[in-house]
This record gives C-alpha cells, structure tokens and sequence, in this order.
C-alpha cells in the first residue's frame, strides 16, 4: 500500500529534525563540563537552527498543489523510506527511540548518539532531494553538506576520546 506525504508535511518534518537536533545539543552543551565542547555543541545548536529556517522558508512558498496529498513514488520506495524516516525524527537525544538520555551516559555515548542522529538526517535530506524544485535541491545540498560538516566535527571528537 503506498504511503502519500504532501510537500508541507515533508518540510514539517525536516523542520522537526532540526528543531529536534538544536535541542538535543543544547543539552549536551549543559551535560559537560569542558567550555570548548560545551561552545562545539552550541555551535552546532545554532547550526541546526538555521537549517530549520531554510525548511521553514522553503515551506511557505509552497502552492496549494503542494500541499495536496500526493504518491510519492509508484513503487513505494520512498514512501516507505519517508515513513521510516518520519517516525525516527525525534531520535535527537535518545539512546534508541524509545530511552530517554538519564544524563548518567558518558560524554562518547553522547557523542556516538549525536553522529546517529546526523546520519539519519543526512539519508532524510538526500531522499527529499527528489521531490523539490531546483532551487530546493541546491538548498537541501547545502544543509546536507553542512550536516556532513557536522559529522566531520563529531568524528573527530570522538577519535580523541579514549
């Protein structure tokens, strides 16, 4: 059975995602105590912020075509991938789905979730890639790379850890 989306619940998601991971650093931010992680993570935060902007902007110039329910993809492919990936967005801040952080995690399990999270983000944005405009694609790569960025800067965090 396919799964229909329309653009705007596309975009509200991606919204999600980034309100979602703003979040999540910013509570990292306060779980440590060294100042340079604590700024790295709040950087990160404002990043996030601002990709949540670009997705808010890119959702109002939507038509009213947009926002009519509309199959995705004949073979369901990627509405099954959007489903999947749209009951995992508020994975930001948790272990898995369903455990909260106890704020007892060591600083690298913080880290290993924060890296899950942009990897999820980053398979999200490169499907929504094939259901926007140029212009939406050129926006998306940018926030893709961003969030590639982000992984980057995490990885190399967590290659200094023991």
């Amino acid at each position: 059975m396919a799964i229909s989306f329309n653009m705007d619940e596309i975009f509200e998601m991606a919204e999600q995602i980034e309100k979602n991971g703003a979040n999540f650093y910013r509570e990292a931010a306060k779980k440590v105590s060294d100042k340079k992680t604590q700024n790295m993570f709040i950087a990160l935060a404002v990043m996030e912020d601002g990709h949540f902007q670009i997705f808010r902007e890119m959702r109002s110039h939507l038509s009213a075509a947009d926002r009519e329910p509309t199959i995705l993809d004949p073979e369901n492919e990627a509405a099954f991938y959007l489903q999947a990936m749209a009951e995992s967005h508020g994975f930001e801040g948790r272990k898995d789905r369903t455990t909260k952080f106890t704020g007892r995690e060591t600083i690298k399990e913080v880290f290993e979730a924060a890296v899950d999270a942009e990897k999820l983000s980053i398979v999200f944005y490169s499907g929504l890639k094939k259901f926007v405009s140029s212009a939406g694609k050129e926006k998306i790569d940018t926030i893709i790379s961003e969030e590639f960025n982000h992984l980057s800067i995490l990885y190399n965090q967590l290659e200094k850890m023991p």
